[in-house]
């Protein structure tokens, strides 16, 4: 199945679908702008003014019209366009399996031809010679139409008549089209980028042969870029309504996963009633049974003759969040396998299966009616007469009961106050269940009473208006909820479903209270909730099966569910990990699929394949069919661990420790901080602020109080890092916190512990567990967790940490990318003394802070490292820092590696674990020559604005009194303003000043040379050294400032725009109102007047040459000047708007609220308003 053509084709059919339904919409004044009235109105008749253009429709176009505004004025425009489109995109497709497939009644093709390479579709070649039931006025119209070419109008009339022939036999999809969607139908099969010619090229036929599952993917294509959108909205904090649940949540499960999860549960409940069965041969993806205890066989041989006594016809499958059915069209395949072992024919098993045993429910009334689609077709694979007998299979999309009224309850009742009262309990059951689906609960009322009112009603001939109206009614809201009550209101066999997953922090606020009130338990997530469900629709002694995320599994707040489950037996179960969809990648979607019994057996070995490890949705299926990694467990081995997460894998020697060692928070526990709830007001990266109100090294609260000081360090989690580092955070605690604490979304937590010495790591990370060490004087973040440990036990403690030991306990605990506080406390620690424990750690410490503080983002930061060796060749610089970098990461590596035999031992794991450390692991840098030249440019930058002086080590300016005095050997720039240009317009610009700085530190006498160094680590653009170091500040510079500071530049580039006809950058923290016009008149005109100098000298050259090259290339780089001088004065038009304003700027508020002030600057030209960036966009 080509699925790369086969989303093209659905992501292009609804946006031409949307278009083209827009377009019909607009022609009948309707927009979304609002709803015109008609320009002109008479009987029959009605004009709308379509720019200047009259457009006429008549009669039932009319009441189609009406039927529109009314369905828009209830649900929106927006959304009647998408249920429009979508409408017919599922009508096309449907049309497109049946003709390759030969299921059409009248066996004639509609979209496309059986002859080959023939466009036009063989129902307008044949017309009117088709069974369409035409009238003679339509017969008269068919020819009419082909004697006028008008065969696209020919098409769409055919279309829906074809349409509505099918009612007949699928009435769900095929509704009768004489409403609003069908005066919206624009259709061709001429245009060749129309949906209908895109259909049936783009996607070949074998796709469609036998394969109904193309009708999902189909589907999930189709609704992709609506889930793309939701999950960009969510990201704005924007929470999913219930209109969007569906596209959020609808995910198509991989086939071998549907047939794990049916052939061990659906397949399972048959064979162990039914042993003597041939039929589970053909079932790749069930597992046998472990080997069970004597006293588990027993109780299991009871449960089997219950399963004995099964007939096919009494199993009732449901699967609660159906999408677009691909997994009951396997259920449909397996129960088939089932009724045929027992001498059923095929035909008679399928018309049973539909009407007996499968039952599905979605929230999404489009998936609903494609699998509904979907199992029709899979039954007439098998039955050719099964269309024709008006089954109604047991499929719901899930329906409110908001429009249901009082009176129409009363009409229904009829006096019966039994019917009353149910009736009313089910439309408070279903009042807004688009949003919560299928997890409502149902309680079994006299639905047989109801049933018996409802069928008098239809058979009730009513006189009076107001009855008939009230008969429509009833059919159109009631119908569908009785049927979904009857449905939710069952116990289940088999109860199998890939549900909805969706975070509580992206669900609107109905939804998450009713998660909170209903499922306490699992209210983090939808999916947990449907483990919840799954487990209350299941009979006693039956099955569920379900492909969740794997959280469930070991996170804290899902204990009690883990309990749950564990009340029941869990039969087997593949664990997936990262990568089971090939749609999803990355690391955050990990999955696993179960089936689970609903009886318990504390002793039954329960058997669990691990394939997190392999990458792939192929490689995972491969590494299930060949067994790799299957693991044995017992309930008994998960109650060992604390929490009781599922881990399945671990050795006796791994839970042994649990129960020798002391649990982590015993001794040191670990606490959670601050959570602002507001970061990007409260929190800055250090760099931002003027760091004369940063208080470093603060002891305790008292002390910061009256340090008068604004911002403290903050532990805020960030990369892989073990030791010391990731110090990049500062904190608004003035005044002990007073205006976060007065914000009330805050949490602040364990303040005792503020300022305290301790160790912390990162709360969420894809990486390794990797914990630091920090001094006095930070405070507590809710990323950046902290133990605090006593004195004594302190280094012992920070050594565990950063042991594959710890990785395995955690591992076991919660192997998700969260390391909660919860699963930390729980590490188990076993003491003894070990002289060298100590002395290794506080090296590992002092190693990497050497390494963090040798990088301008430490605020240790002394100088640039190539300063730290006496030579005047930046290459010999170079080598002794590589050497040291190498000495360094090789001693930290041995430490390493010593630290994890001393633990390995001490707890006993010498057959788990190794003690090698691998290079990836060791988490300080080597040196890299293309980044440390990249660095050393950086450093001479600071150097060039004053941030560092060449006479002082250390930070010297980042805010306060600037103190000339501090700079003897290399001066700062007087004006805070350094050009950088294509061309050397000033002497003074950056690359001048660059090379005047690897003077006066390297030298003189070395300068060529290593300005030639410097060029070759930077790359080949350019002839000599001095074109490549500016080429280099031109296009390259600036982008790696602000990649190393976190897009928070503390240099600022002032940029005219793609031309590069002017730049210039200055120092944030040396800004000053008065700047922006310095720029303006001292730079940029001096540019522009170099600039016009430029192009008169070069006119004069080639007025005066002789030389075809020279006047080429002059005329060519003419074009460029002037090009520029565009461009300037654009950017001086903007530049003149902002240094008359003379803009202040707060650090105070960082980079980001600053930088916006100096963005989308508007200007007019040429009568229009365009907004004009003064700095490069970050």
């Amino acid at each position: 199945m080509n699925k790369k053509a086969i989303k093209t084709f659905a992501v292009e059919a609804r946006k031409k679908l949307i278009d083209e339904i827009k377009y019909r919409a607009s022609l009948l004044g309707i927009t979304e702008e609002g709803i015109s009235d008609p320009v002109e109105k008479i009987d029959g008749m009605e004009v709308y003014d379509v720019g200047g253009t009259p457009y006429k429709i008549y009669d039932e176009a009319i009441e189609q019209r009406k039927s529109l505004v009314k369905r828009i004025n209830e649900k929106g425009f927006d959304n009647v366009i998408e249920e429009v489109a979508y409408t017919w995109f599922n009508r096309i497709i449907a049309i497109r399996f049946m003709e390759v497939n030969d299921y059409l009644p009248g066996h004639v093709r509609v979209l496309s031809s059986e002859k080959e390479g023939k466009i036009e579709p063989d129902i307008v070649t044949m017309a009117p010679d088709v069974d369409l039931d035409f009238s003679d006025e339509e017969i008269e119209t068919v020819y009419r139409l082909k004697d006028e070419n008008r065969l696209d109008e020919l098409f769409r009339m055919l279309f829906i008549k074809q349409c509505n022939k099918l009612n007949e036999i699928l009435p769900e999809l095929f509704e009768e089209t004489a409403d609003y969607t069908e005066i919206l139908l624009s259709i061709s099969y001429t245009s060749e980028d129309g949906v209908v010619r895109r259909l049936v090229d783009l996607i070949p036929e074998e796709d469609f042969r036998d394969q109904v599952e193309i009708i999902g993917w189909m589907y999930q294509y189709y609704i992709s870029e609506v889930k793309d959108e939701t999950f960009a909205k969510a990201k704005k904090n924007v929470k999913i309504s219930k209109e969007r649940i569906p596209a959020a949540t609808q995910l198509f499960t991989p086939r071998w996963i549907v047939k794990y999860m049916v052939e061990n549960s659906l397949g399972r409940l048959w064979i162990e009633g039914h042993p003597e069965s041939e039929i589970k041969r053909n079932w790749k993806y069930y597992l046998e049974e472990a080997e069970q205890e004597p006293e588990v066989q027993a109780e299991l041989e009871k449960i089997r003759q219950e399963y004995r006594n099964l007939k096919p016809e009494d199993i009732r499958v449901i699967d609660p969040a159906m999408g677009s059915g691909h997994i009951l069209v396997y259920v449909f395949d397996v129960l088939m396998q089932i009724y045929t072992s027992m001498g059923y024919s095929e035909r008679d098993a399928a018309v049973s299966i539909l009407e007996n045993n499968i039952y599905g429910l979605d929230i999404d009334d489009r998936a609903y009616q494609l699998a509904y689609f979907a199992v029709m077709m899979k039954a007439r694979s098998y039955n050719r007469r099964i269309l024709k007998m008006g089954i109604e299979p047991h499929l719901c999309s899930i329906q409110e009961s908001n429009g249901i009224t009082d009176e129409l309850i009363d009409f229904v009742a009829s006096g019966n106050e039994q019917i009353k009262r149910d009736l009313i309990y089910l439309r408070e059951v279903f009042i807004d269940a688009k949003e919560y689906g299928s997890l409502i609960d149902v309680d079994k009322i006299d639905f047989d009473s109801i049933l018996e009112r409802l069928a008098e009603i239809r058979k009730t001939r009513y006189s009076d208006f107001d009855s008939i109206r009230k008969q429509e009614e009833l059919f159109d809201l009631l119908n569908p909820i009785i049927k979904q009550s009857i449905i939710l209101s069952e116990k289940y066999d088999v109860v199998i479903t890939n549900p909805p997953y969706l975070g509580s922090k992206n669900m609107n606020k109905k939804l998450k209270d009713y998660l909170r009130k209903r499922f306490p338990d699992t209210k983090s997530d939808l999916f947990a909730a449907f483990i919840e469900k799954c487990l209350s629709l299941m009979g006693e002694n039956r099955y569920i099966a379900m492909i969740t995320q794997h959280s469930f599994m070991f996170l804290s707040a899902y204990k009690n569910l883990r309990e749950r489950l564990l009340d029941c037996t869990i039969i087997n179960m593949a664990h997936l990990g990262a990568r089971a969809f090939d749609e999803i990648g990355g690391e955050v979607v990990q999955t696993t699929s179960f089936v689970s019994a609903n009886f318990c057996l504390d002793e039954y070995k329960s058997a669990y394949m691990r394939l997190v490890s392999f990458k792939s949705q192929i490689s995972k299926q491969n590494g299930f069919l060949r067994k790799e990694n299957e693991y044995f467990a017992k309930k008994k081995d998960f109650l060992d661990i604390p929490g009781h997460p599922f881990s399945y894998w671990i050795s006796d020697n791994v839970r042994k420790i649990f129960k020798v060692g002391i649990p982590l928070k015993n001794i040191a526990k670990p606490a959670l901080g601050v959570s602002t709830h507001k970061d990007d007001y409260f929190l800055k990266l250090w760099y931002e602020v003027n760091s004369n109100k940063i208080g470093f090294g603060i002891k305790d609260r008292f002390l910061a109080l009256n340090s008068k000081k604004k911002w403290f360090p903050y532990n805020k989690g960030g990369n892989y890092r073990k030791w010391y580092g990731n110090n990049e955070y500062v904190i608004n605690y003035e005044k002990d916190g007073y205006e976060l604490k007065n914000f009330k979304r805050a949490q602040i937590s364990n303040e005792h512990r503020y300022f305290q010495k301790g160790m912390t790591w990162s709360r969420i990370s894809t990486s390794n567990f990797s914990v630091r060490y920090h001094g006095n004087g930070y405070i507590v973040g809710d990323a950046g967790p902290s133990v605090f440990a006593p004195p004594e036990k302190f280094f012992y403690i920070l050594g565990l940490l950063n042991t594959p030991i710890v990785q395995t306990v955690l591992n076991a605990i919660n192997p998700t990318f969260n390391y909660q506080t919860g699963n930390i406390s729980e590490i188990p620690v076993i003491f003894k003394e070990n002289s060298q424990i100590n002395f290794l750690v506080k090296e590992n410490i002092k190693l990497s802070k050497e390494e963090w503080d040798s990088f301008e983002k430490s605020w240790n930061f002394k100088c640039h490292p190539f300063f730290m060796f006496k030579t005047s060749l930046i290459e010999e610089s170079f080598e002794k820092w590589d050497e040291l970098t190498q000495k360094r990461f090789s001693k930290l590596k041995s430490n390493e590696e010593r630290l994890n035999e001393i633990f390995i031992k001490i707890y006993g794991l010498e057959d788990e674990l190794t003690l090698e450390v691998s290079d990836s692991e060791v988490s300080i840098r080597k040196a890299d020559l293309s980044r440390d030249i990249r660095s050393f440019i950086s450093y001479a930058v600071g150097c060039m604005f004053g941030r560092y002086s060449l006479d002082e080590e250390g930070l010297i300016f980042a805010g306060g009194e600037w103190d000339p005095s501090r700079y003897s050997k290399f001066i700062p720039d007087e004006d805070n303003i350094i050009p950088i240009l294509d061309t050397e317009y000033f002497e003074d610009d950056i690359v001048g000043r660059f090379i005047e700085f690897v003077r006066v530190t390297f030298g003189e006498d070395n300068l060529e040379e290593n300005l030639d160094f410097i060029a070759k680590a930077l790359g080949k653009r350019g002839k000599t050294s001095r074109e490549i170091i500016r080429n280099y500040f031109m296009s390259e510079f600036y982008k790696d400032h602000v990649k190393t500071y976190k897009k928070r530049p503390i240099y600022w580039q002032f940029d005219s725009g793609k031309k590069n006809a002017f730049k210039a950058l200055i120092y944030m923290h040396r800004y000053e109102p008065e700047l922006v016009a310095r720029v303006r008149t001292d730079y940029l005109h001096r540019t522009q007047k170099a600039i016009e100098n430029r192009i008169k000298q070069n006119e004069r050259i080639i007025e005066n040459s002789k030389t075809k090259s020279e006047i080429s290339r002059l005329t060519k780089e003419n074009k460029k000047l002037i090009e520029q001088l565009e461009e300037i004065k654009v950017y001086d038009e903007a530049l003149a708007h902002i240094a008359n304003r003379k803009i202040e700027i707060d650090l105070d508020d960082g980079v980001q609220v600053n930088y916006a002030k100096f963005q989308g600057v508007e200007i007019k030209r040429n009568g229009k308003t365009v907004k004009v960036d003064l700095l490069k966009k970050l």
